[in-house]
């Protein structure tokens, strides 16, 4: 896939960062298919909005409604705040909303464009799509069920050698937050690169619906959300609608190491490249060398040739990740040397892996924005394969994972005995109690192992047996706040 270089009227390149066209209302209401109640249809809307507190003068807000609050009840802050217009139920005009709307912003009532539809958030995807379809972007979207934001970032990363590339931001990844990334496609970049999350089954299958990416990634499936499923079949089921609506041109770049990715790809209408490390596949790393906290090492064999490839994100995990985004980076033409380069000054984002050189050689690992445990587990073998002096693991409850959260504790508590950790500590309610258990049962001594409940006993507690020379990697879900450890040690050791 050739992706053209896009010029401006005069033959120069178009700049990244220039002001994105401003929408109008006419067109907004036709994307959204809505109806303009109030305002003029040329009436011109900076950028989009969902949230008062961050809403620009000018901006568009979209009254977006969710399980415990009604963004139609803000609407008339929006306007008053400035908001160029909004966008409301079928009927707020003539409900109490416009009676507020005139007495918090009289004057500014006559200007503001209202957009009534039949579902806000349906609206704001409507009009992503349509955006999208008018930008003229590639789009390549990530599923998988651990890895997505580090292939997103390698992935872009690497694009950005050759193109101008945006990605969603953070975990912008849902049917809110997709929509939102998708508006700076106005800025008409030539890739678009984005995730697609998920934790309930035809989540992706709306997502693919917005974004209609011509390129498609799925990096792995495992049991993150698995509360919500009744099976890790059920999931891949759920992760495979990245399929939907393919057409045959579309690129599916799939891991082959994944055997329910596997079994599943056949059903893709597209064209399909593979990745991986174990099994044969298009983009393969082959003698690989584990550098620990340095990151991996390895050649990697591809259709344009073989080269070798360095990546100080740690742990096979990542090389896998850093192999999709390669396999995408070939797809647009991207020379195999650049892609190797570019891979070489990847950095983990935030609290993704992040190595953490402290003082006296304390090492931290600090993963501590997600888990579940397929992650967990691949964390794990990071720290068998060190030479540290003592590695420690502190890993906090991993949640979402419904009547199967003790066994699946209990199966990481296994594989940390098995990896040989010196000291583990657990943080949360009875699952980490049981991770715990787990451990001490398959082997650990009982006074290598120590469970908490909250992420600030495990930070007192980190900071007291943490000693010189030690290898500390740190993972947790989100909920549990286990980044409280990390900035202890940090503050500890002279972080």
């Amino acid at each position: 896939m050739t992706g053209e270089r896009r010029l401006d009227r005069a033959g120069n390149r178009t700049p990244a960062d220039a002001e994105p066209p401003p929408l109008q209302a006419g067109w907004v209401a036709s994307a959204m298919g809505g109806a303009l109640v109030a305002g003029d249809v040329s009436r011109e809307l900076a950028d989009v909005s969902i949230d008062t507190r961050t809403l620009a003068p000018g901006d568009l807000f979209v009254a977006i409604r969710g399980e415990r609050f009604d963004g139609a009840q803000f609407a008339a802050a929006a306007i008053g705040v400035g908001a160029a217009g909004v966008v409301v139920p079928r009927g707020w005009m003539s409900s109490a909303g416009a009676n507020a709307m005139a007495s918090r912003a009289r004057s500014a009532a006559e200007q503001v464009a209202v957009i009534e539809v039949d579902d806000t958030t349906a609206a704001l995807q409507a009009l992503a799509h349509a955006i999208r379809r008018g930008s003229g972007t590639k789009v390549v979207a990530i599923t998988g069920s651990a890895g997505k934001t580090t292939t997103k970032e390698a992935t872009s990363e690497l694009l950005s050698t050759r193109y101008r590339v945006i990605r969603n931001r953070g975990n912008f990844n849902n049917h809110i937050g997709l929509p939102l990334s998708l508006m700076e496609l106005r800025r008409r970049p030539e890739i678009a690169v984005v995730e697609l999350g998920m934790n309930h089954a035809g989540e992706i299958s709306t997502l693919v619906r917005v974004a209609e990416p011509e390129v498609r990634v799925w990096t792995n499936v495992g049991d993150a959300h698995v509360g919500f499923f009744a099976s890790v079949e059920a999931i891949a089921d759920a992760k495979a609608e990245i399929f939907e609506g393919a057409r045959a041109s579309d690129l599916l770049v799939a891991n082959a190491d994944d055997t329910r990715i596997a079994a599943r790809m056949s059903s893709f209408a597209g064209r399909i490249t593979t990745f991986g490390i174990e099994s044969d596949a298009d983009v393969r790393a082959v003698s690989i060398v584990d550098r620990g906290i340095d990151g991996t090492s390895a050649r990697v064999t591809t259709p344009r040739g073989a080269v070798q490839l360095t990546t100080s994100l740690v742990g096979r995990g990542n090389l896998s990740n850093v192999l999709a985004a390669a396999a995408v980076a070939l797809e647009f033409d991207v020379p195999i040397d650049d892609v190797a380069a570019a891979a070489a000054r990847l950095r983990p984002a935030s609290h993704r892996g992040e190595v953490v050189r402290l003082s006296d050689g304390v090492t931290v690992i600090d993963d501590s924005y997600n888990a579940n445990p397929t992650a967990t587990k691949a964390a794990l073998d990071v720290l068998a394969r060190s030479g540290a002096s003592r590695r420690i693991a502190v890993i906090g409850e991993m949640l979402e994972l419904g009547d199967q959260s003790a066994e699946l504790h209990a199966m990481v508590g296994r594989a940390a005995a098995r990896a040989g950790v010196d000291l583990l500590l657990t943080v949360g309610s009875k699952p980490a109690g049981a991770l715990a258990d787990a451990a001490v049962a398959a082997g650990m001594g009982a006074s290598q192992v120590r469970h908490v409940a909250t992420s600030d006993e495990a930070a007192d507690a980190a900071a007291a047996f943490v000693r010189a020379g030690d290898l500390v990697r740190v993972k947790g879900s989100r909920g549990i706040r286990t980044d409280r450890v990390v900035d202890r040690l940090k503050t500890a050791w002279g972080g």
